[in-house]
């Protein structure tokens, strides 16, 4: 019966709510640095995407490895184990600096390929300086999703939400005072935003510890660590399920960064509008991300009680929910396709006129596309989140490699560089490939979870 997958819908949607807000909260970031930065000229936005185009990339392998620290917390949560799931965030903690400093010194190494990349000169010389600071900011970044991973292993989702919240507001201060030079402040351009960015991010990472540390409940779990003793067990638990699930975000990101590239042989119109039409679409991606995590903790606490059947009603009702509330995305985005990108730009520039006129075109063909990839977008994700509660993970990034490289980059590649296409062309490949995603991983969740019940 419906109402079997349907009771589920307020539970999943309190849980889920606080990670959506919280991963809005990274989105708006761009957002808000897009909107401003794309008062200053499309060049600027266009820099902007080239630059956060090498940092997405770094961002989901530093994301997707900390979120193995959820199922194995969630588990040890349901077990009732306290001191397996302090293991797990330690352990966590230590391997997400290391993989932060790590990305933030081969960005740094891969520099030098902004000027080969056929993008427009003035573009990668605005890329550059901006690059370099945000490159710096994955640090904390991924160290706060250490936290934030473990605090959702627990069920508890605003603790990350409120950090989120205030890094934004700082971020958007900063910005305002340094992109424009307002209040006496330097006049430092897409740099000013790179400056709010870097520092939203170490006041997320300190406030959310000051949170946990504050409750009695967590006091114990984020405090009195002896970073003398690591254990090699935990540490490979951790890289055996970070390690593929880090490549599974990273294969869809590459696919998103690819398309910005493309875009920019394209021109840097091309690349505004597709930086637009990205962002827009990162907003509602977060639902599912959100949504995700509810899954994965849901999932892993059921696994903890052995109660298999559960599991899969508990995962199905949220994949309907992912289903109902994507559709309505769908149709904001066919209905909304040539006002939303008047909010990034300055409709009243005379002088750049023509050019903001051709990037809101573009931007307009590309929504058309996201509009229907709303629906793969956020199946694939939320299953994806089930499968990692059930900690399957090598499967599902062959899966995601298959659909996203095997089959989405070639028609992403031809029919955007070879066809009268061009951009539209780019998010055909991105809507082939997130729909082969999707079916795919849904035939692994429902082959195991099928298994499970039947042994």
């Amino acid at each position: 019966m419906l109402s079997n997958y349907t009771r589920e819908f307020a539970y999943n949607l309190r849980l889920a709510y606080p990670v959506i807000l919280g991963m809005l909260g990274h989105t708006f970031v761009a957002f808000a640095d897009n909107i401003m930065v794309g008062q200053l000229g499309t060049a600027e936005l266009a820099a902007v995407s080239l630059g956060n185009s090498f940092v997405f990339i770094a961002m989901s392998l530093g994301i997707g490895f900390s979120t193995a620290i959820t199922p194995l917390v969630a588990e040890a949560d349901g077990a009732g184990d306290q001191a397996a799931g302090k293991r797990a965030l330690k352990h966590g903690l230590v391997l997400c600096t290391l993989l932060g400093l790590s990305l933030f010194g081969i960005i740094l190494l891969c520099k030098p390929m902004l000027n080969y990349m056929q993008q427009p000169a003035e573009v990668v010389e605005l890329a550059i300086p901006y690059l370099e600071l945000v490159a710096f900011s994955l640090v904390p970044l991924i160290v706060f999703q250490a936290f934030k991973q473990f605090s959702e292993g627990l069920s508890q989702t605003k603790y990350p939400m409120y950090a989120t919240v205030l890094a934004n507001v700082v971020n958007i201060v900063i910005n305002y005072l340094l992109i424009f030079g307002s209040f006496g402040f330097p006049k430092l351009g897409i740099v000013g935003a790179a400056i709010g960015t870097l520092a939203s991010r170490f006041i997320m990472v300190g406030y959310i510890w000051f949170l946990l540390k504050r409750k009695e409940k967590f006091q114990s779990y984020v405090t009195g660590f002896n970073f003398k003793v690591i254990e090699k067990k935990v540490i490979n638990k951790i890289i055996s399920l970070g390690f593929p699930s880090a490549l599974q975000m990273f294969f869809e990101v590459a696919i998103f960064t690819a398309a910005i590239w493309l875009s920019g042989v394209l021109g840097k119109n091309a690349q505004a509008a597709n930086q637009i039409a990205l962002n827009l679409s990162s907003m509602t991606f977060m639902v599912g991300m959100g949504l995700s995590v509810a899954a994965m903790v849901r999932v892993g606490n059921q696994k903890g009680l052995q109660n298999f059947s559960e599991l899969r009603r508990i995962a199905q009702s949220i994949f309907f929910l992912t289903l109902i509330l994507d559709v309505v995305f769908a149709a904001l985005f066919l209905l909304g396709r040539y006002w939303l990108p008047t909010i990034y730009l300055d409709v009243d520039d005379v002088v750049n006129q023509m050019d903001n006129t051709e990037v809101i075109v573009i931007a307009a063909k590309l929504l058309l596309v996201a509009a229907f990839f709303q629906i793969s977008d956020g199946i694939q994700v939320v299953v994806l989140g089930a499968l990692r509660g059930l900690q399957d993970v090598k499967i599902p990034t062959v899966i995601t490699f298959i659909a996203y490289w095997l089959i989405g980059f070639p028609v992403s590649y031809y029919f955007g560089l070879h066809t009268e296409y061009k951009s539209s062309g780019i998010w055909m490949g991105l809507l082939l490939g997130l729909t082969a995603s999707a079916v795919m991983l849904y035939i692994r969740f429902n082959y195991l979870t099928k298994k499970l019940i039947n042994s």
